[in-house]
């Protein structure tokens, strides 16, 4: 509020959102976020047309000079570390640590950005610590697809393998490759042995934006990988999956969703902030994925909870499928 002046500048009346951005000096991805947290807490609403206006919520206690304005001590916290930061991820719409001077970002790989993922031992740590999450996750994911008649399975940006061990297990007949970066792809390895899978799963060192696909594969699994990437690299990234699969294929996006009007939930919505700082990403909703699906050439289907916010929704590939 200090630092951009949103409540103020929506005093006067609802504004078009492109409007608003502008007069924030906002990129997208930043607004996105940042309008999205503020629907999910009550103090913006969207209009029919898509314009934001304030709440009562936020009129009565965000706006000065009203009676019951707590404006002042909510800019107590305005220069606190943890504010100023996140003010500078917004205003440069970069992960922290992606400036040449901020030792690296964690979760990314791109040129000119060092990453931690390409540090052996940061690479194990990060990976290992992401299992845990997905140790829990896997079972259900597992149990909430139905890969009948799927003989290949290709889980790019792998992690530790443990959605594709799940699904192995789930599933006798089926074969998967668990695809990484190369540092993280010797976690994986060391990992195999444990599931017991045997020639079952193989881990294959790749960058899933450049690497050749694959032959034969007929599943494809993304799991919490495309909240990491912004809009374009989403859309160029399942287009390219969508055309190696054949007809019939699908393509498996699991991760968090935002309501489709992008008003939450919110704890989904203070996830998406936390994602933008670290990552080029943030959180998208059902709404999005299906569109990018379907100018993929897939067709979407149901979205299906499994554990800790998380859901998988599918997308098939028509005949004719993978513009």
């Amino acid at each position: 509020m200090a630092h951009f002046d949103v409540f103020g500048k929506l005093e006067s009346g609802a504004l078009d959102s492109e409007k608003l951005r502008e007069l924030l000096g906002l990129a997208a991805r930043p607004f996105v976020v940042l309008a999205t947290a503020l629907k999910a807490m009550g103090l913006l609403r969207a209009g029919p047309a898509g314009e934001l206006e304030l709440t009562s919520l936020a009129r009565g206690h965000l706006v000065e000079g009203r009676e019951f304005y707590v404006g002042d001590y909510v800019r107590l916290a305005a220069d606190s570390p943890s504010v100023l930061e996140l003010v500078e991820r917004l205003r440069t719409d970069r992960p922290r640590g992606s400036a040449p001077d901020e030792g690296g970002a964690a979760y990314i790989y791109r040129d000119g950005i060092k990453s931690a993922m390409e540090d052996e031992e940061k690479a194990r740590f990060l990976t290992m610590a992401l299992a845990g999450r997905a140790s829990n996750v896997a079972p259900l994911l597992a149990r909430a697809v139905s890969l009948e008649g799927s003989g290949l399975l290709l889980d790019v940006a792998a992690g530790s393998g443990i959605y594709s061990a799940a699904l192995l297990q789930a599933n006798p007949g089926l074969r998967a490759i668990a695809w990484e970066r190369p540092e993280v792809v010797k976690v994986a390895l060391d990992l195999a042995g444990e599931y017991g899978l045997g020639e079952r799963l193989e881990c294959v060192a790749a960058d899933m934006f450049t690497d050749e696909v694959p032959g034969g594969v007929d599943t494809i699994l993304l799991s919490n990988v495309l909240h990491d990437w912004d809009v374009p690299e989403c859309r160029s990234l399942v287009r390219r999956l969508a055309r190696a699969l054949p007809p019939g294929g699908k393509l498996l996006v699991h991760d968090v969703f935002l309501n489709d009007e992008l008003d939450g939930p919110l704890p989904i919505a203070l996830y998406s902030a936390a994602l933008f700082s670290l990552t080029e990403g943030r959180a998208y909703s059902a709404a999005e994925y299906r569109s990018w699906m379907e100018e993929a050439g897939l067709a979407p289907g149901e979205l299906t909870p499994t554990l800790i916010h998380c859901g998988v929704l599918p997308g098939v590939k028509s005949d004719g499928g993978g513009r």
